[in-house]
């Protein structure tokens, strides 16, 4: 393990990286130079403060912020407005900018984003979040497992397409796409290849001929027609598993169970 402040002059910078969930991965550090280190270039943000990290050997979180202004090129305001650095994971920690040793402190991923004038403020959630999801099965009607994932067991490229969005409207948050079977996409996901927000997940809530109503804010019309990708939904019910995807033998739910009605009756004189 490196050790850091061990003697009374010390080259020591904070560093914080940032893997987005569209691939992109950026490193910044409080040093006055771009430093590389790890494999990547953490640029020069001396703006950005990193607020003081506590870290324990309890089970609840360990707290971190960072706030900064929105100055890098790396960071602008419309990515921040379009989402792209939501649930982004981020690592937090030292470097010693001569030698490029290094420790990481913190990790965990991005919460909730704020922006105050020219300046923004992340709050940071660390891994130790992950220790309250509950891991127990539920019994439910409907199916648990994720649509196309493992113990689904469909294949996702089976139901995923490229598709044209011609046009959105940012204040509906719908997109415009030519669908054969509309009812098909609902609770499917759509994921933009072109435009602004290239590499994001959007939630399919409601979907006609004309194309899908959104979950998540689009972050301006488009000007020209981009590429995405298109995945079917599935409403998680046991005939949709039978009837539509012949897949019944995978379904993870109890469809015929008694539900809380029939246990709650109780006999009563004619």
């Amino acid at each position: 393990m490196n050790a850091f402040f061990t003697s009374e002059l010390e080259g020591v910078a904070t560093f914080w990286r940032i893997f987005r969930k569209d691939g992109v991965a950026l490193g910044f550090s409080t040093h006055d130079r771009d430093l590389r280190f790890e494999g990547l270039l953490h640029r020069s943000a001396p703006g950005l403060v990193p607020s003081a990290i506590r870290k324990t050997n309890a089970l609840e979180h360990d707290s971190a912020e960072v706030s900064g202004a929105l100055s890098h090129d790396s960071i602008s305001e419309a990515e921040l407005a379009a989402g792209h650095y939501d649930q982004a994971r981020i690592e937090i920690g030292a470097v010693n900018w001569e030698t490029l040793e290094s420790m990481t402190l913190y990790a965990g991923e991005i919460g909730e984003l704020s922006e105050n004038g020219s300046a923004f403020e992340a709050e940071l959630r660390s891994v130790k979040a992950r220790l309250e999801e509950d891991l127990v099965p539920r019994t439910s009607p409907t199916c648990r497992a994720e649509f196309c994932g493992k113990e689904c067991g469909l294949s996702a490229n089976a139901y995923t397409s490229i598709v044209s969005v011609t046009s959105a409207d940012s204040d509906t948050n719908t997109v415009a796409i030519n669908l054969s079977n509309p009812a098909g996409y609902v609770d499917g996901r759509l994921r933009f290849l072109d435009g602004p927000q290239t590499g994001l997940e959007f939630g399919i809530m409601q979907a006609d001929a004309a194309g899908c109503l959104l979950d998540r804010p689009l972050a301006t019309p488009l000007d020209s027609p981009l590429a995405a990708e298109l995945r079917e939904g599935c409403d998680h019910t046991i005939e949709t598993c039978t009837s539509r995807f012949g897949n019944a033998a995978n379904f993870r739910g109890e469809p015929f169970l008694p539900g809380n009605d029939l246990l709650a009756r109780y006999p009563v004189q004619d």
